[in-house]
């Protein structure tokens, strides 16, 4: 029984001894293949100068010649190559552009010589037949000066006037030019004339029975306030929402805010007198506008709580230099 296990482990280790070696022997095979691939890629990414040389030498060997080359395009024509053998660069140094402007045509280089040189000799009769001309000039002013004599002191003004804005650059010839004096704007709007006067009348601007009559000489009574007082104006019962016009032709001076009247609008009618509406809502003018009598100003607003017995009214007072004056002696 002993000898049958012993035999056992024996086969097991000489199994696994022989496993061992034939995957070292697999791994090593493997190993020597991957490297030679390797040596192989190598290689090929060495660049051979030798035979590069071997290779340009040949290429030069199998060039032509210059003259083997003019033998091969001697029958080729200047025709069929792109290239004018009369064509010059425009602005190069010493070189003419020979292009002819007006007819599109191209002059050879003598053309363009003979140009020149007319050109040059255009230029010098030019000068001479200029020369020539002042010359002529001059004589014919002489003359005019021994026949005609002197020249007025106007006359030489105006010549030196004319010379002067000729030449002097810094003279603006458009201003020189006689430009026919415009009429003054006039405004389109016509402006009314405020002018009132002691004797002029007013409107009633809302139609409504007095609550609180003007009084300056004694007090009067105010219910809301419950208190004796003076009142620099009237007030006018009238019903929240009714239409406020205009007493007079004036001027709006302020549109402000006062605790006691609320909203309220000031017009200036002329000669010191002003107008004061009070208790307005929906105001549809602004400072500085013009207003004449009977135009719309606004509405009538829920009364102040210095009026909330009086009721829903309209305060409306008049003053000349700031000193109240009695409405109900203008209104009409």
């Amino acid at each position: 029984m002993v000898r049958r296990n012993r035999n056992g482990v024996r086969k097991e280790r000489i199994v696994m001894l022989a496993t061992s070696v034939l995957v070292l022997t697999a791994l090593t095979v493997t190993g020597i293949f991957v490297q030679r691939s390797n040596r192989a890629e190598k290689e090929n990414d060495v660049v051979d100068f030798a035979a590069i040389e071997k290779d340009g030498g040949m290429t030069a060997e199998n060039m032509l010649s210059g003259d083997e080359l003019d033998t091969l395009f001697a029958d080729v024509g200047t025709d069929d190559l792109d290239y004018d053998p009369n064509f010059q660069e425009a602005n190069s140094q010493n070189v003419e552009n020979t292009g002819d402007k007006l007819t599109g045509t191209k002059q050879s280089g003598s053309e363009a010589g003979l140009k020149s040189k007319t050109s040059a000799a255009d230029r010098v009769e030019d000068a001479e037949q200029a020369d020539e001309n002042d010359k002529k000039t001059a004589a014919s002013g002489t003359v005019n000066k021994a026949g005609a004599g002197e020249p007025t002191l106007e006359q030489t003004k105006k010549s030196e006037e004319e010379e002067e804005g000729m030449f002097d650059e810094t003279v603006d010839t458009a201003k020189n030019a006689e430009v026919p004096e415009t009429a003054e704007a006039i405004s389109t709007t016509v402006q009314p004339t405020l002018d009132f006067h002691e004797e002029d009348g007013l409107v009633w601007p809302i139609v409504g029975d007095v609550l609180i009559n003007y009084s300056m000489d004694k007090t009067v009574y105010f219910p809301t306030l419950q208190q004796y007082k003076y009142n620099p104006a009237i007030v006018i019962a009238a019903n929240q929402g009714d239409g406020i016009t205009a007493a007079a032709n004036g001027r709006v001076t302020s549109v402000s805010y006062d605790p006691t009247i609320g909203n309220m609008v000031v017009t200036d009618l002329g000669n010191g007198y002003e107008l004061t509406y009070g208790q307005l809502e929906n105001i549809i003018v602004s400072e500085g506008s013009y207003v004449s009598v009977g135009d719309s100003i606004g509405t009538v607003a829920f009364p102040t709580k210095y009026y909330s017995l009086e009721g829903t009214n309209v305060y409306f007072k008049l003053t000349k230099d700031g000193e109240p004056v009695n409405p109900m002696t203008r209104l009409q």
